[in-house]
């Protein structure tokens, strides 16, 4: 308590009295803190020099606008992040960490490209890991976006007991418009729950650590049911009309695989016939959509990031950074 105490003061300064116009004085942020007094034993007034600092960032409600339906397009989505210069750099990354990601591997049974390939996604392999503050951010959402508040909120105490058991500035930490933090942009309470130390230097640094992050990102997806040594996804075809009956935009794997070949959907045949599966399907406004039946470790990758796009991209870019590693 008294390092956070000392941490906060320094991190603030000179900080005045609380301006009517910050978060400190709404009447929303007033309770939340009073319930992070009773809950956890922060100080009141340590917490209202925070709020004091504490942004409304327009833009940020803007960036968490839902897209128009009918304008995601999986083609472009792909060519984002399935290209010559993160694959290129997908490969430097792996021969840079190649030790840290074999034991990742050997810890949690989750394979190098694998890891490799959402850091990619994620942030380019640290080199975006986002430019707002996450203080800002989380304080924006908790209390000045409604369709989310409810989540936003919990983050925000997540965020703060975080930095507090972390002895971090909680006011000069930087993350994604959403929160997210460091390497592999895990939200403040998938940092505390599957966030590890694995360069064994005594704290969970996903922010310069990249030992940290590809830890983290292993034990997460193992955390969530990943299965090592099984496939996550196989090409698909369809044909006539029976497959939309199970093409209805879920990622769970419901389905025996039986079931999708009785509805004329063709696979890889080593598939064995009770193997839980789901039909995604990729759509794109100006062409065909592409189809990928996947399996439980396709749901596992969508516990990181809900979306069968994400998935089916981190797939991609694993297989074609896995090739060219190989290669070299």
């Amino acid at each position: 308590m008294r390092i956070w105490g000392v941490l906060l003061a320094a991190a603030l300064g000179a900080a005045g009295t609380v301006n009517a116009q910050t978060y400190a004085d709404r009447t929303e942020t007033r309770e939340f803190m009073v319930e992070m007094v009773k809950r956890h034993g922060f100080k009141q007034r340590e917490l209202e020099r925070l709020f004091a600092q504490a942004r409304f960032e327009p833009s940020i409600i803007t960036l968490m606008t839902p897209a128009v339906p009918g304008t995601r397009s999986w083609q472009s989505y792909r060519a984002n992040f399935v290209n010559q210069h993160r694959i290129d750099a997908g490969v430097e990354f792996w021969r840079q960490h190649a030790r840290v990601l074999l034991r990742a591997f050997d810890t949690y049974g989750v394979p190098p490209e694998i890891v490799v390939a959402i850091i990619g996604v994620e942030t380019q392999y640290g080199r975006n890991v986002g430019g707002y503050r996450v203080l800002d951010a989380l304080a924006t959402l908790a209390f000045d976006y409604p369709p989310r508040a409810d989540y936003f909120r919990s983050e925000l105490e997540q965020f703060l007991l975080f930095a507090r058991e972390s002895h971090l500035d909680a006011t000069n930490l930087r993350g994604s418009y959403a929160g997210a933090i460091g390497i592999p942009q895990f939200m403040p309470g998938t940092i505390r729950r599957y966030g590890i130390d694995f360069d064994h230097d005594g704290r969970r640094d996903l922010q310069a650590s990249a030992a940290d992050a590809i830890g983290s990102v292993a034990n997460f997806l193992a955390s969530h049911g990943w299965i090592p040594g099984a496939p996550v996804a196989f090409p698909a075809q369809v044909s006539g009309e029976r497959y939309r009956l199970v093409a209805d935009g879920g990622v769970e794997p419901v389905y025996r695989a039986e079931e999708l070949r009785e509805l004329d959907v063709a696979f890889d045949e080593s598939v064995p016939a009770d193997m839980t599966s789901v039909l995604i399907e990729l759509e794109s406004p100006d062409a065909a959509p592409e189809y990928v039946v996947g399996l439980q470790n396709f749901y596992v990758l969508t516990r990181y990031n809900r979306s069968s796009f994400y998935a089916a991209v981190v797939c991609e870019l694993a297989a074609a950074v896995k090739t060219a590693y190989r290669a070299h």
